[in-house]
This record gives C-alpha cells, sequence and structure tokens, in this order.
C-alpha cells in the first residue's frame, strides 16, 4: 500500500548500473554525509532502464526510471541523469530553483533527442534527486521514483507520485485493493521528456545524525511492503549491505521491474 504522509517540521515543501566503491562521507558544513547506490535489472527483465548517480563533488545523488521501447528507455534515463549533473556542476548556485531548471534543461533535451531519432520516439523518464545545499538537502521529483527519510525509528515518503492511481484513482474514491489491480495502475501523469509543461515537486530537508534517505524506482517500492523498507534501513548494517538486502527482498518479490536504490546516511 501506497501511503503519502503529512510532513514533519523538519521538511519543507516549495510549490548507472556500475557497483559503487564502499561509501565516501561528504561534508555538509557540521555534518557528514554517506551514500551508496545499486541498480539491478530485476527477474523479469533482461535490459535495465533505470540509472543512478552519484556525483559526490557537487553533492548530488539521483535516480531516474527510463521508459520507451528498444533501448529508449534506457537511453532518457542515462540523459536526464547526466544532464542534470552537467548544469549541476556548471552553476555555483544551490537552491530548489537551481534543481527545478536542471530538471527542465534535462526534459528539454530528452524531448529534443526523442525529435531527432525516430528509435527513440516516446521515450522518457521518472527523475529524483538529492542536492546539498549548506546544512539543507533540497529534493525533488518528476514521476514515481520515490524519496524516503527514515529518521528515529519512523520510515516516510516524502514525494507524491505523479500517477493515475495517486492523482485520479484516489480522488474518486476508489479502494486501495482495486487500485492495485486497476488498468491504469502503471500509468504516469509526468515524466522527463514527454511534455514541455513540466511539473516539479520540491522539498527541503535538514539532515541531522542518523537519519537515513533512501531515492529509488518503482521496480523497489512496487514491491516491497514500507515496513519491509523500514526494517532493512533500521538493521545495524553498512548502507552497501542495506541496498543489497532491498534489491534482493524486491527479486525475491518476483522483481517484475529493474530495481534501483540510492541510500544516504548523515553521520557525525
Amino acid at each position: 500500500m501506497k501511503v503519502i504522509v503529512q510532513l514533519p517540521p523538519y521538511f519543507k515543501r516549495f510549490r548507472n548500473h556500475r557497483p559503487e566503491p564502499a561509501p565516501e562521507p561528504v561534508i555538509i558544513e557540521n555534518l557528514m554525509l554517506e551514500a551508496f547506490g545499486m541498480s539491478d535489472p530485476g527477474c523479469v527483465r533482461t535490459n535495465n532502464e533505470d540509472y543512478y548517480l552519484l556525483f559526490r563533488d557537487r553533492g548530488l545523488y539521483l535516480v531516474a526510471d527510463g521508459m520507451g521501447g528498444a533501448q529508449a528507455g534506457e537511453h532518457a534515463s542515462k540523459l536526464a541523469a547526466e544532464t542534470v549533473a552537467e548544469f549541476v556542476w556548471k552553476t555555483n548556485r544551490r537552491d530548489p530553483e537551481m534543481l527545478a531548471q536542471a530538471f527542465e534543461e534535462a526534459n528539454r533535451r530528452v524531448m529534443d533527442a526523442a525529435s531527432a531519432d525516430a528509435a527513440l520516439e516516446g521515450m522518457g523518464t521518472t527523475l529524483v534527486a538529492a542536492l546539498e545545499c549548506g546544512q539543507n538537502l533540497l529534493i525533488a521529483s518528476v514521476g514515481d521514483s520515490r524519496a524516503y527519510v527514515q529518521t528515529d525509528g519512523k520510515l516516510l515518503v516524502i514525494t507524491e507520485d505523479q500517477t493515475w492511481v495517486h492523482e485520479v484513482g484516489r480522488r474518486l474514491g476508489l479502494d486501495e485493493v482495486s487500485l492495485k489491480s486497476h488498468p491504469m495502475r502503471h500509468v504516469l501523469t509526468m515524466a522527463i521528456g514527454v511534455s514541455p509543461d513540466l511539473r516539479i515537486h520540491s522539498y527541503s530537508l535538514e539532515p541531522h545524525p542518523g537519519m537515513q534517505v533512501l531515492l529509488c524506482s518503482d521496480g523497489l517500492h512496487g514491491v516491497l511492503d514500507e515496513g519491509v523498507i523500514a526494517e532493512t534501513l533500521g538493521r545495524n548494517a553498512t548502507l552497501e549491505e542495506k541496498c543489497q538486502s532491498l534489491i534482493q527482498a524486491a527479486r525475491s518479490a518476483g522483481g517484475p521491474d529493474n530495481i534501483t536504490a540510492v541510500l544516504m546516511r548523515s553521520v557525525q
């Protein structure tokens, strides 16, 4: 069951497939953040259209879940992720507007690429990113890739899914059982590369020691109960071990889609 919770006071809302080495801490003023990422094609698909990026030098962490025929989904997720990284690299500003502009540039480039190549027509991607900004961590999302926060033993969903289920089905009063089998359950209402009118959800949080932030594709959150995610993040284990456990749990649940997790933790 997908649950959108009321954000606690420390949140504010504004308007690759390569294995990673052991997590390296990066400084957020008087805090330190360590991060690890991992992706898996799952148990059904032969290719992996997910893409994740840990840009430690600029404090950027993101997950993208591509869609489209043939290799188009892989191209869309990689292009969007690397466009955001390039934008952040070239920009000295660190604020929600800058991150939104990076998403908008990614949207433009994916649309342009699809228009220039018939083989890429119809491609798009979800995108969720976290960016260090002083003592804050900015989060932006498009689509249904999610950001979670685990703090004080509680797991919170930070982002809002831009899906038919969340934005239409629930408002129509459909119950969760019906939504899980509804023919529109996999339909996105927004994605990078689909429309020039992009709706971006933006948030900000102040990390404190021990807080964990999970970015993931729906190949993970779509098959795992939030209790499983919370229990895994609550273990006394390394970030790598937790990512491995989450991906293995998703595979054990059938792994019908590509599975990606980027996990961050604030440390002393």
